[in-house]
Parts: C-alpha cells; sequence; structure tokens
C-alpha cells in the first residue's frame, strides 16, 4: 500500500466472492564520558536492528538462486468476466530451467492452482497463504489502484515465500508456474473431481475417529499453534480498533483546529494564542496521519498475514494427523484380518514410511517457519514502537514550541507594562 490507509475492521467490510473472480484482498545522542556516544532513541536502536537484518540479507541473496518479481497489473475485460492479470518476471542461474529469465502473466485463480498443488503434493510442509478473497463493501470501483496493488505486493510475497523454501522451490508444479505460457495442460493433470472427492471423505471419516496415540512433539505442536492462533487474532483486531479509534481522532482533529483559527478573527487581543493553538492541532492532526498510515502499511498487514498463516498451519497439522490416522486403521486391520495379511502388510509398511516422511518434513518446515514468523513479527513490533515514540515527541515538541511562544509574550508584556 502506498499512501493509503486499510479499513479499521477488514471483518465488517468483506462480501465473499466466487473463486473465479479476480478480487482480493496483505534521535538524540549523548556524549559519553570518554568521548564517544551513545545512541539513546528507539530510532538508533532500529537502525542497528535493521543494519543486522541488512547483512543478514544480503548474505542469503549470495547463496539465492532464483528471484521472482510479480508486477505490472493489468485489467482485462471481456464478455463474459473483468478479471487483473500480473507480470511475474524470474531470474535464476539454476541448471533446470532452459533459460535464466522468464516472463508471464498470471491471473489470481492461477495462483490459488499452484498453491493447491504445492499443498497436494507436499502436505505436511508449511505453504505460505495467499491473500483472502473479500471486496471492500461500498467501492465504486471494483479494481481500483489501491487495491490492486495490495493484492500484487501480497502475491509478490507469496512467490518469494515459495523461492525462499529448500523443497517447494524446486516443484515442478513452481517451476511451471514460472515458466510455462499456458498452464492449461497443467492443470489438467490434477486429480478429478471424484479422486479429491474420496480423498475428502477418507480424511472426513478418518479425522471423526481420531488417534491412538499422538507423539507428544506434535501435541505440543499443536499446543503452540492453538494459542499462537488466539493471540495474533487478537492482537490483529485489536490493532484494527485502533487504527479505526485513531482515525476518528483525527477527523476530530481535523475539525477543532479551524474553530480555533475562526475564534482568533473574532478576538484580536487573543488572536496569536488562538492561532498557536490552532496550528498545533493541525500539525498534530498530520502527525496522527503519518501515525495511521504507518500502523496499516506495516504493522497490519503483518499480523493479518500469520493470522492466515495459523489457519495454514491448522491445516497441515489435520494433514499429518491423518496420515497418521490412517496408518493406524490399516495397521489395527492387519492384526485383525490375517487373510488378508500380506496386501495390509505392504500397505502399512508404505503408511509407516508415510507417517516418518511426514513427520520429518514438518519437523524442519516448523523450524524454518517459526524463525521467519519471528523476524518478520520482530521487525514490525519494533518499526511500529519506533513510529509511535516518534509521534508523540513530534506532537510533545509542537506543543512546547508553543508554550515557549507563549512565555515570550508573557515576559514582553511584562517589560512592556513596567516600562510605562
Amino acid at each position: 500500500m502506498s499512501g493509503h490507509t486499510v479499513p479499521a475492521d477488514i471483518s465488517d467490510h468483506m462480501l465473499d466472492l466466487d473463486e473465479d473472480e479476480d478480487l482480493e484482498v496483505y534521535s538524540k545522542n549523548t556524549t559519553l564520558a570518554d568521548g564517544g556516544t551513545m545512541p539513546n532513541s528507539p530510532g538508533s536502536m532500529v537502525n542497528q536492528y535493521q543494519l543486522e537484518e541488512d547483512e543478514e540479507d544480503h548474505q542469503d541473496v549470495k547463496t539465492k538462486d532464483i528471484f521472482v518479481c510479480v508486477d505490472n497489473p493489468e485489467s482485462h475485460i471481456t464478455a463474459i468476466e473483468t478479471f487483473i492479470t500480473y507480470r511475474v518476471v524470474t531470474k535464476t542461474s539454476r541448471s533446470e530451467f532452459d533459460s535464466s529469465e522468464y516472463e508471464v502473466h498470471r491471473r489470481y485463480q492461477d495462483f490459488v492452482w499452484l498453491r493447491s498443488r504445492l499443498e497436494e503434493n507436499y502436505p505436511t510442509l508449511i505453504v505460505h497463504p495467499l491473500p483472502e478473497k473479500f471486496v471492500m463493501k461500498g467501492m465504486v470501483e471494483r479494481f481500483n489502484d489501491d487495491f490492486i496493488e495490495t493484492r500484487r505486493k501480497a502475491l509478490h510475497r507469496f512467490l518469494n515465500k515459495i523461492c525462499e523454501h529448500p523443497v517447494l522451490s524446486y516443484s515442478q508444479h513452481f517451476k511451471a508456474f514460472l515458466t510455462a505460457q499456458d498452464l492449461g495442460p497443467y492443470k489438467k493433470q490434477g486429480p478429478g473431481f471424484l479422486s479429491r472427492m474420496g480423498e475428502t471423505m477418507r480424511a472426513v471419516a478418518i479425522s471423526v475417529r481420531g488417534l491412538r496415540t499422538k507423539p507428544e512433539e506434535f501435541t505440543v505442536m499443536q499446543e503452540y499453534i492453538d494459542h499462537f492462533s488466539t493471540k495474533i487474532c487478537s492482537v490483529d483486531k485489536v490493532t484494527q480498533r485502533i487504527i479505526k479509534e485513531q482515525k476518528e481522532y483525527m477527523d476530530e482533529l481535523k475539525q477543532y483546529s479551524p474553530s480555533y483559527l475562526q475564534w482568533a478573527e473574532l478576538e484580536e487581543e487573543l488572536a496569536e494564542p488562538l492561532k498557536g493553538v490552532g496550528n498545533c492541532i493541525e500539525r498534530c492532526s498530520k502527525e496522527t496521519e503519518d501515525q495511521i498510515q504507518h500502523l496499516s502499511e506495516v504493522l497490519l498487514p503483518t499480523l493479518h498475514e500469520y493470522v492466515l498463516c495459523a489457519d495454514t498451519l491448522k491445516a497441515v497439522m489435520r494433514r499429518r494427523d491423518n496420515i497418521q490416522a490412517e496408518y493406524e486403521v490399516k495397521n489395527e486391520a492387519l492384526v485383525s484380518r490375517r487373510v488378508e495379511q500380506e496386501g495390509l502388510q505392504e500397505e502399512v509398511e508404505d503408511l509407516a514410511g508415510r507417517v516418518e516422511q511426514a513427520n520429518s518434513a514438518l519437523r524442519g518446515d516448523w523450524t524454518l517457519w517459526r524463525n521467519v514468523m519471528r523476524t518478520d513479527l520482530k521487525s514490525a513490533f519494533v518499526s511500529a514502537a519506533d513510529r509511535n515514540v516518534e509521534y508523540y515527541e513530534k506532537c510533545l515538541a509542537v506543543w512546547e514550541s508553543f508554550l515557549l511562544s507563549q512565555r515570550g509574550e508573557s515576559v514582553e508584556q511584562t517589560d512592556w507594562e513596567h516600562g510605562s
């Protein structure tokens, strides 16, 4: 987003759309005794933190061998539908690619296809979420610039999360998404409707049955996810409410300032102090607007992204549990039905391998995801804290300046009276 705020309460401004519709929407320095300087403002701490991050990013760039950029959104209007396509530019040095650079155009449903294929092929890996499908109520333009830019950034982040993943980035579906001009043939290769329906029914039956024994590490992981989801949803909602209340406060400030300026026109002797108060309020209103914009563009998108990540994690855990539950069912059947022992034995051994593979994949991806999550949230929180301090320091400076000007006038008035 660029210079525009996110709605205060997203849940109150959403309408669900069909899958085919492409609407979506993510200092001061103190001198030390030895002559050195010590930064004591949050801004300086953030600079140090960002410097460390930049060094880490620089190291990542040295080892990264695939780069993707999502840009250049274009609107397409046909007799049947209106949709947006985005240019996806890829540069890579990987040997499995026939060229070092590709350029394709994709619409939102293509991103949905990619994510669904990654989840099907890697059920216990954490695939970064896509932005939600919704349209703002009261939106005059279905595809206004803010909306399109917000979605473009989210899709860009989605693809780059896959690029950074040590397993998902090597998926053949991801390669096809980045390189194929026409995804039609690849989309036809997916499982049919009846096959997907059968898998869904089997998963439901297994989930109803439940697990006989669940490894302790995944029980702990599930508890963490549940707590994380509750907390991040709460922080997300409170942040939305704070932004909404600050917008209301800013609107009142904008009405408040002209009242003082108009009053100054009627009171000649109080004109200067009244104008001073009015100007202070106007400047604080501008700082409040900048504060709202920062919260809306930096903190809120990160929080909401991890609300979606929490849902993704829950789905991954369900899929892992389903694999284990299916293994337990077949293993129990093997014990009870000796006649089919040989056939079941092969299935049980295969499922035992799948359970171990699922556990290993989730175990490794869980550590990777938590490290990335903590880095993202820490950056957003530090940035928000720094902006809060800056906001209040600026507002304080505005009012201190006003007080000093009024005290100066009082001294001059006193000197003039004594002189007369």
